[in-house]
């Protein structure tokens, strides 16, 4: 992610439009949209920004302290002596799911060996506390997504996390840790023994600078760039609550495609996945198999098969009816279904989701049902 080097007074500018407290990076490309350029923005007068929608005297009030211009320039020292790369929003390799996101950093830092450009890329998160199911299924997912060599990026932290960026390495995969902090630390510090193998298999990417420590905000900001910079998001293991949680959640708000393996009803780190499968907020993930369908990574050489006869002995009169239209009209929306089968949506859905357990229906991109 070497991007094409800018001038140094736009990239002062850029950093120091990120070091105005109340200046996000909505509100940064709104400015820069509006002046043409980050330096432009420092150059026009108060008046006119006040004329962008949504800007106000609070927000740009710290605007021309030259308290910002003296961090950007700390910041600017720091990122030459250290060779850090960076990415800035408008630029060609600027990451190109995450250039889609309204929110999205408006200048990201990386090291390493990344390579995003024309790739297939998944991020994965889960439980801190990870469990010897949930590294099982790591493990294997990586061994059958591997011939596919997509790129893998996770949090660094504990758990799934790094279960899943060492089997990206094992397997030969770019994997990239994105962090909560400058890239001058490594939280947690017992990770630190993974961060060259990393580096040579991908790299570490963030959107703070070197002065920022692992404070508890950063990661829930953070979680914004995993969820955004991959075509869809995994939930391995989850608690009832957790910053998977938050991460899928976000995914979804992109309306990117979020996933999650289930597990038994009693096991507490599988709360969070089973939630998001019966909400209708993640597809249900059993093997590799089913995101290299859903993501249309593979298009499949055999026919679909019918279903036999016998089967519909399992099936009850909602789901039988619910089968014969999907069979016969093929692909379509929960509202549809729910319209010709003359069932209230809520029946629908709940029936929906029996079948795909059954195996005899599967969810599509774009909340379509379809036959197997």
């Amino acid at each position: 992610m070497n991007d094409s080097q800018l001038a140094k007074d736009e990239l002062l500018a850029i950093l120091r439009l990120q070091n105005v407290p109340n200046i996000g990076d909505v509100t940064a490309k709104k400015l820069i949209a509006h002046c043409g350029s980050p330096t432009a923005v420092f150059s026009d007068k108060l008046q006119n920004l006040l004329k962008i929608d949504g800007i106000g005297t609070h927000t740009i009030r710290g605007l021309y302290d030259t308290e910002h211009l003296e961090a950007a320039q700390s910041e600017y020292q720091y990122i030459q002596r250290n060779n850090i790369e960076y990415s800035y929003f408008m630029g060609a390799d600027y990451p190109s799911y995450l250039k889609h996101c309204i929110d999205g950093p408006i200048l990201l830092f990386s090291k390493g060996n990344i390579d995003l450009q024309n790739r297939k890329i998944i991020s994965v998160v889960g439980t801190r506390k990870i469990t010897s199911y949930g590294s099982a299924f790591c493990e294997k997912f990586i061994a059958d997504i591997a011939p596919l060599n997509p790129v893998i990026v996770s949090g660094f932290a504990y758990g799934v996390d790094i279960c899943i960026q060492k089997a990206a390495i094992k397997y030969g995969l770019q994997t990239i840790g994105c962090l909560a902090h400058g890239l001058n630390q490594i939280y947690p510090k017992v990770h630190s023994k993974y961060v060259a193998e990393v580096e040579r298999n991908g790299g570490f990417v963030t959107d703070f600078w070197s002065n920022s420590n692992p404070e508890r905000e950063n990661f829930l900001k953070r979680n914004r760039i995993v969820a955004g910079i991959a075509e869809a998001t995994i939930v391995i293991e989850s608690a009832e609550k957790g910053g998977s949680l938050v991460t899928a959640d976000i995914a979804n708000s992109y309306s990117r495609d979020v996933f999650a393996v289930p597990g038994r009803a009693e096991d507490k780190y599988s709360l969070g996945c089973n939630n998001l499968i019966k909400q209708q907020k993640a597809h249900i993930l059993t093997s590799a198999a089913d995101l290299i369908y859903l993501l249309g990574w593979e298009v499949a050489e055999k026919e679909t098969k019918t279903v036999q006869k016998q089967l519909f002995v399992e099936l009850n009169d909602t789901e039988k009816s619910i089968y014969s239209y999907l069979q016969k009209e093929g692909k379509q929306l929960l509202d549809v279904i729910a319209l010709e089968c003359q069932l209230p949506i809520f029946k629908v859905s709940s029936t929906l989701l029996t079948m795909e357990m059954k195996g005899i229906i599967r969810p599509l991109p774009g909340k379509l049902f379809e036959a197997i």
